[in-house]
């Protein structure tokens, strides 16, 4: 078999990513991937001066940052109304992602990141993981950070993490990571730390901590300190997963007043939320800056779903009035396989090897797998057949990307998936419902152009059909049943049978 099947090129494109191009490492990677730009001559003059730098590591410190329900329009370059400076300088000066997706909700987007496969696959696709639910990400997976501490990173993450709580199996500290702090579950008081039933939700690696301060200065606070303690003979692998601006929406006072040109109170604690993440972002950056690490980082940023704009997907927390995410010009937000739920704000960034531009082409939140793989020098082999696609050449070079399709979901009732410039919605549930959308022409999903093209949905419904049978039943679904089979007998309280008489 060929070694240049690893990322094969999607059908209908030229741009076929070898073996080769994804995994080069170490001299090979400094010299011909990096450096091909300034001629023979000058990648050696450079991978001298890399030999001569001998506390650098060859592969790239990989600083990876996702936003928690964060609205594709509320940051600032993005023409929002509220102030996202560094954000904005890392996104002025690397690629910003302008067709970049993630699923429709938190715990699947961070499965599709550790997998570089689509959620469906291992039954992450429906909803999030609960408080009481008892199932994580599937054991038999080869998640990001041992892939990449097994190539020899230092792996750290700081955040959430919402991949499974039920088993220490499940836990960071097992799927890869050399440390771990911050909240296992999805939703917490960001003061308090505790999840919407009471119990604390804080941990040190697989420790049980009590600490007071808001949680998400304390990730960049950790994040840092990563930084800070850092032994530069290896690559970094940093991951830091806010939990803003999740709900409940809440902010430290100093923040609050930074936003106080926001009437609507919502969108100001809101608002004042991104404001802290923007804050420890910079932080972040200044530390890799005074480390002499900076040149040889990767900064990649996202958000984990599109904002919400319904409360049915809020959390847990109590919600009053009109929901404070903007979504820009596209249709509805978080929980939907429309644009607003799954198009999110990303950027990535590294000085000198990728340029300031605007990345039109379509990238799923599946490429980064392959993608990293390829920069950190893997050879894939212990993961799953991938999903994802080197996204290097596109990123560094301003080639079209080779993603010709994305699946946006699929699920026993619903699913989704584009071809090109057209996208299929289809909800199976009776009443059914099929829309289809030609994007090019109709971002925001105004004009269901179904009736009009029956080969194209007969088409698009025929590959979803094709997706639904590699499908893994939803173990939300799963878990519910038990719930409901195995659960006490329901009866009246006693004082009621009392007084109902014979």
């Amino acid at each position: 078999m060929s070694n240049d099947r690893d990322f094969p090129a999607e059908a209908g494109t030229s741009n076929k990513i070898t073996r080769r191009d994804a995994l080069m490492a170490g001299t090979a990677a400094a010299v011909s991937r990096f450096a091909a730009p300034v001629g023979l001559s000058g990648a050696l003059a450079g991978f001298a001066g890399v030999q001569a730098a001998a506390a650098q590591p060859s592969q790239p410190n990989i600083v990876y940052i996702i936003s928690d329900d964060q609205g594709w329009k509320d940051v600032g370059y993005h023409g929002s109304d509220i102030k996202t400076p560094n954000i904005d300088k890392l996104a002025a000066d690397g690629a910003r992602l302008e067709q970049y997706y993630a699923q429709p909700m938190c715990t699947p987007t961070r499965a599709a990141l550790m997998t570089g496969r689509y959620p469906f696959r291992y039954g992450l696709q429906t909803a999030v993981i609960p408080q009481i639910g008892s199932y994580g990400l599937a054991l038999d997976e080869y998640p990001l950070p041992q892939m990449l501490k097994d190539a020899g990173y230092a792996t750290a993450m700081s955040g959430k993490w919402h991949l499974g709580h039920s088993k220490t199996a499940y836990w960071p500290r097992q799927r890869g990571f050399d440390s771990f702090y911050g909240a296992l579950l999805g939703e917490i008081d960001h003061f308090t730390h505790k999840a919407a039933n009471g119990s604390p939700d804080w941990y040190r690696n697989n420790k049980a901590l009590s600490e007071p301060g808001y949680d998400n200065v304390l990730f960049g606070t950790e994040a840092v300190r990563v930084i800070n303690k850092h032994d530069q003979k290896k690559p970094l692998f940093l991951y830091l997963a806010f939990t803003a601006p999740h709900t409940p929406f809440q902010a430290p006072k100093e923040f609050l007043d930074r936003n106080s040109h926001i009437a609507d109170e919502s969108r100001r604690k809101y608002a004042a939320m991104i404001s802290v993440i923007d804050d420890q972002i910079g932080k972040v950056v200044d530390a890799l800056e005074k480390r002499g690490m900076r040149e040889n980082t990767l900064v990649v940023f996202q958000s984990d779903n599109g904002g919400v704009v319904d409360a049915h997907f809020a959390g847990e927390s109590e919600v009053k009035g009109k929901l404070p995410a903007d979504n820009g010009p596209y249709r509805e937000g978080k929980g939907t396989t429309y644009e607003g739920g799954t198009r999110v704000a990303g950027l990535v960034n590294w000085p000198g090897k990728i340029k300031p531009a605007s990345v039109d082409g379509m990238m799923h939140v599946v490429d980064m797998y392959p993608t990293l793989a390829g920069l950190a020098g893997v050879k894939l082999g212990k993961n799953k057949p991938l999903d994802g696609v080197d996204m290097w050449p596109v990123l560094s070079e301003g080639k079209p990307s080779p993603r010709t399709e994305v699946v946006y979901n699929v699920e026993p009732m619903t699913a989704a998936v584009r071809e090109g410039d057209l996208k299929l919605v289809w909800k199976a549930t009776l009443p059914q419902r099929i829309e289809l959308f030609d994007l090019s022409k109709d971002h925001q999903e105004t004009s269901n152009l179904a009736d009009q093209n029956p080969e194209m949905v007969k088409k698009l419904q025929a590959r979803i059909t094709e997706l639904a049978s590699q499908m893994a039943p939803p173990l939300i679904m799963l878990d519910a049943v038990k719930l409901l089979v195995h659960s006490q007998t329901l009866l009246p309280d006693a004082s009621e049978m009392f007084n109902v008489g014979d």
